[in-house]
């Protein structure tokens, strides 16, 4: 319902940007209207002074000038400044043969009310009428406004290095590759890699996340993050079009286009209940007539009037998509984009999650955990013979192992071989070294202590010259907020929590053990965590929702009912295929998302039985002649101040 466009300065204006309440969007506000200065409010100022004199006049009835068409007069020029674009608005909708929208209903109870001498009931329920549309459309504003703030965060211009100069240029025009320099407190205008040796930046308003990250050389740095520290160089790795930033935008902006079915469906019983109202309130203007005694056809023409100031679905249209925006804006808010309010409806539904384990629940760092050597070398000895093999590698444990720094000078490998599945072998200081697995070990004769099969984490055994000589484990973290997360997810509601990993059973099992996970399967490729995901999907009553990277899931992320992907900043695919993005890597903010979208469905349904349930009772008094013009108001424009004042109650809510 574009109910919101038509704030009180559209009221003054030559030609309204209003459109009627049964269009596609719902909220396409005017621009323009939407910065509220004293000429917003000037008509319904003008409107509201010139009613209180004329009731002021009527009451006191001293003033004998203030009688016929003096005072029909005095009521017109009140009703203007508030009834003229409405009424603009009925026509241009009745020309693109719409007739049953809520202005054409409002138009048609105040020039009703102005007919049968009711002329300050006639001002007062525009006036009231359009005060209601300047609160939706702050309100409307506000709970948009957390969504649009991501909307800032696209840089103006970038600087480029081009002629031996940096120049500044439209981010749209930087080519990858290029050299682009961003001055303290500057927005980084595209994706790219640090190339200065460090950098701090505010990733805010991209993670959520208030602590400054900071940098080294050769780190992914994001558009739209801002530089807190000196002045850097960046070299780009995206044109803009295809930067994470531009896609969030992009994604942010079209969310609300992906209608919840509850949005759906009201939108479509608004189309079938104002033409059926109207109907009504003929029927009863005329009908009695053959049934009543004393029929007077002004009291029933008032009442009919009553009935569809009463039965304007204003309330009813404006407040659903409110409390969807105030979901999306408070999601948006805790670094959580949904793609649309239908996730928000289905993330209610949720009953079982799903989780990755590296980079979901783990930091995805590997990081040397235990060393373990013979006692003929110190360990820096016993590193050195390692790393100077693992040089070779280009292995995550690798490159673990190689974040080692051990003192004095470094051994250098040679005749380093790779053996398929087993490790690597080469020389190192005239001795030959194998570092691998145990099936290396054994492959050469080199007898293993039999605590290694003990072990659960990755295990790199190292022998010198025939000889076992120590090993390491090599771990990944898990994050910070993991347990918790796990803690809260099953708080908000969820019955089932399953792992599925790519990486190797036992150290699944050992994380799942640690989190209190009640299910978990390592050692899986991509297809064979889809497998297992569309075996759970066939369970009766099961709505699942899978957390991923983004990368290697997005078979799974695509196949569930949610798709949450994790960190989307730095992938293409999660942006691509998750139906929630979680910015800034928190597991925790899962729960935070099913909490949003609970509540969010919650003030939805509260705002639908308010409004229905007073409008029912309003319109029951109204046929019976037993409310006035003012119920008539209370039951339109108070009910839907009363449903804004519940949906903006989401802005307001701390979810930590």
């Amino acid at each position: 319902m574009k109910k919101n466009k038509l704030d009180l300065k559209s009221l003054t204006a030559s030609k309204s940007t209003c459109e009627h309440c049964h269009d596609d969007d719902g909220h396409n506000h005017n621009e323009a209207g939407e910065n509220f200065t004293i000429n917003t409010y000037l008509p319904a100022i003008i409107s509201f002074i010139m009613l209180m004199i004329g009731i002021a006049l009527d009451y006191f009835k001293s003033f004998p000038f203030f009688d016929g068409y003096i005072r029909l007069a005095w009521y017109i020029i009140a009703y203007i400044p508030v009834g003229l674009p409405v009424l603009k608005e009925g026509w241009e909708s009745i020309r693109k043969g719409d007739f049953f929208t809520e202005f054409f209903l409002m138009g048609i109870a105040t020039i009703g009310a102005f007919g049968i001498g009711e002329y300050p009931e006639g001002v007062a329920v525009m006036l009231f009428y359009g005060v209601g549309e300047l609160f939706q459309s702050a309100a409307v504003k506000r709970a948009k406004g957390n969504i649009k703030a991501l909307l800032d965060l696209r840089p103006d211009q970038a600087l480029v290095y081009r002629d031996h100069s940096f120049v500044a240029i439209s981010p749209e025009e930087v080519e990858i590759g290029e050299k682009i320099q961003v001055r303290v407190g500057e927005k980084v205008p595209l994706d790219g890699v640090l190339r200065t040796e460090k950098g701090s930046f505010n990733t805010a308003a991209l993670t959520g996340e208030s602590k400054p990250d900071s940098l080294k050389k050769g780190d992914s740095v994001y558009a739209g993050s801002i530089n807190l520290d000196g002045v850097i160089e960046i070299e780009t790795t995206k044109a803009f079009k295809d930067s994470s930033i531009a896609r969030i935008l992009d994604m942010v902006q079209n969310a609300t286009a992906r209608k919840s079915k509850t949005e759906l469906f009201i939108r479509k019983f608004a189309k079938v209940y104002t033409p059926i109202v109207t109907y009504l309130a003929i029927a009863l203007t005329f009908l009695p007539y053959f049934f009543v005694e004393n029929y007077v056809f002004q009291d029933w023409l008032y009442r009919a009037l009553i009935f569809l100031v009463i039965s304007c679905p204003c309330a009813l249209v404006i407040s659903i998509p409110l409390g969807y925006f105030g979901g999306l804006g408070a999601a948006s808010r805790n670094g959580i984009l949904f793609k649309g309010a239908s996730f928000l409806d289905t993330m209610t539904k949720v009953n079982t999650v799903v989780m990755d384990k590296t980079g979901t629940v783990t930091k995805g760092v590997f990081k040397i955990k235990d060393l373990v050597k013979d006692q003929i070398f110190t360990e820096d000895e016993f590193m050195k013979y390692l790393i100077a093999i693992e040089t070779q590698s280009t292995h995550p444990i690798a490159k673990a192992i190689l974040e080692y720094k051990p003192e004095g000078e470094a051994y250098k490998a040679t005749d380093v071989s790779e053996i398929a599945g087993k490790g690597l072998k080469g020389i190192v200081n005239s001795k030959v070294v194998l570092v691998g697995n145990k099936a290396l070990m054994t492959a050469n004769q080199i007898e293993v202590p039999k605590i290694t099969d003990t072990i659960v984490e990755s295990i790199v055994l190292v022998a010198i010259d025939g000889k076992f000589a120590g090993y390491v484990t090599i771990a990944d973290e898990l994050k910070e907020d993991a347990q918790k997360a796990i803690q809260n997810i099953r708080a908000a509601g969820v019955t089932k929590i399953i792992m599925l990993s790519g990486d190797k059973d036992s150290i699944t099992q050992e994380v799942a053990k640690q989190l209190g996970i009640d299910w978990a399967k390592g050692g899986l490729l991509p297809e064979e965590k889809l497998d297992e995901v569309e075996k759970l999907k066939k369970l009766p009553n099961t709505k699942i929702a899978f957390v991923g990277d983004g990368i290697n899931d997005a078979p799974v992320l695509a196949a569930s009912d949610v798709g949450i992907a994790m960190g989307g900043l730095g992938s293409d695919v999660a942006i691509e295929t998750a139906d929630v993005i979680i910015q800034n890597d928190q597991p925790s903010k899962i729960a935070t998302a099913i909490k949003i979208g609970n509540s969010t469905r919650s003030i939805v349904w509260q705002n639908i039985a308010l409004a229905f349930g007073v409008k029912v009772i309003v319109l029951a008094l109204g046929a019976g002649g037993l409310a006035t013009m003012w119920e008539a108001v209370f039951a339109d424009v108070g009910v839907a101040l009363l449903a804004i004042l519940n949906a903006v109650r989401l802005q307001k809510i701390n979810w930590d």
